[in-house]
């Protein structure tokens, strides 16, 4: 039994020498073993997931997109920059045709203007530009006084003290209500110690008298709600409401119609036969035109007649005109200054103005 198991032992021990061997001489020696790149797994990048032939692809699109984009970039910078000289030359053409179309007005005033002279004094604002004149006629001197209003507060008539019955100068009237220029407006009649505008009277779009139909030749003359000169003899307070006036007051006679000079009935042709006047017109732009003519008294012996006034008129090129209250109530204030010469020695108090302002 004990010669077998040592036979066995000496079998395993000559099988294991090669092996041992093998083993201390590898720990005894200085060899390094070394692995190539390939017996390590690479990192997974989206790059290296895809085939190198679906890379280029891809790659070749990003570039067109972004050459696709400069181009877009470079065509919007181009149509913005056509877009604007569009806009300007565009702007250029409608200031062009703005002062194309201005030129007949331009040359309408200036012709209209020639015939007044040259302008003693003028106010120009954002609201008006008012142009003063000094005239020299045969048998009186006058004053013209040329509006060009530009808004629709640029003018408007008030009450004197702004209350019926009461009365005032046009010098307060105008210091009071802060207005630039003003003239006097209609007729007037006095009772019980008051003084009370004559016929319809419109301030402020409203009646502050009652409508009168025409008698003894009363005609209503004021401004509408575009600001153009509205007159005559209005039948109806309905014919009158048709026109939208603003303002407006009463006196006689009408003097001017479409240019043309309207008869004077024979009352008014001799009393007074010459006299203090005011006058109001129109030009064919709108434009307004006022004349104020100086006399001494109202005896009849200096001033105007109202055949002179419509001839002053027709050669200053107005369209309608129509005669203002006169004698020792023409008033007219330029500047906050007295322009003409009140017959009385000073203004009288009125219950009616024309007021302007800048």
């Amino acid at each position: 039994m004990n010669v077998t198991v040592k036979a066995l032992n000496r079998t395993a021990l000559l099988a294991c020498a090669p092996f041992l061997g093998v083993m201390i001489w590898l720990l005894l020696s200085d060899i390094v073993i070394q692995l190539s790149e390939a017996a390590f797994p690479r990192p997974v990048t989206e790059q290296s997931m895809l085939p190198e032939a679906d890379i280029t692809p891809a790659s070749t699109g990003l570039d067109h997109a972004r050459e696709t984009a400069a181009q877009t970039r470079q065509s919007i910078q181009k149509q913005m920059k056509l877009y604007e000289q569009t806009n300007a030359e565009m702007a250029k053409i409608s200031s062009m045709a703005a002062s194309q179309a201005m030129k007949p007005l331009i040359i309408y005033d200036r012709n209209i203007t020639s015939k007044l002279g040259k302008p003693a004094a003028a106010i120009e604002s954002g609201k008006l530009r008012a142009q003063l004149f000094y005239i020299q006629a045969e048998n009186f001197k006058a004053y013209a006084l040329k509006i060009k209003l530009k808004s629709s507060d640029a003018m408007t008539m008030t009450l004197g003290g702004d209350s019926l019955g009461k009365a005032e100068t046009t010098l307060a009237a105008v210091k009071r209500h802060g207005a630039a220029v003003g003239v006097n407006a209609g007729g007037f009649a006095d009772g019980g110690g008051k003084r009370y505008p004559l016929s319809t009277t419109i301030v402020d779009g409203e009646y502050v008298t009652d409508f009168e139909a025409p008698r003894a030749n009363l005609f209503f003359v004021g401004l509408n709600d575009q600001n153009e000169l509205i007159g005559g003899k209005f039948p109806s307070k309905s014919q009158l409401d048709a026109k939208k006036p603003k303002f407006g007051a009463s006196f006689v006679p009408v003097l001017l119609r479409g240019g043309a000079p309207q008869p004077i009935p024979l009352k008014w042709q001799t009393s007074p036969k010459r006299a203090p006047r005011t006058v109001v017109a129109n030009y064919k732009d709108d434009q307004l035109l006022f004349l104020v003519a100086d006399g001494y008294n109202e005896s009849g012996s200096s001033g105007a007649t109202l055949g002179e006034m419509q001839l002053l008129l027709q050669r200053y090129g107005a369209v309608d005109g129509y005669n203002l209250d006169g004698g020792g109530s023409s008033s007219l204030i330029f500047n906050g200054r007295v322009i003409n010469k009140p017959s009385d020695g000073q203004l009288r108090k009125l219950p009616t103005h024309f007021l302007f302002f800048k």
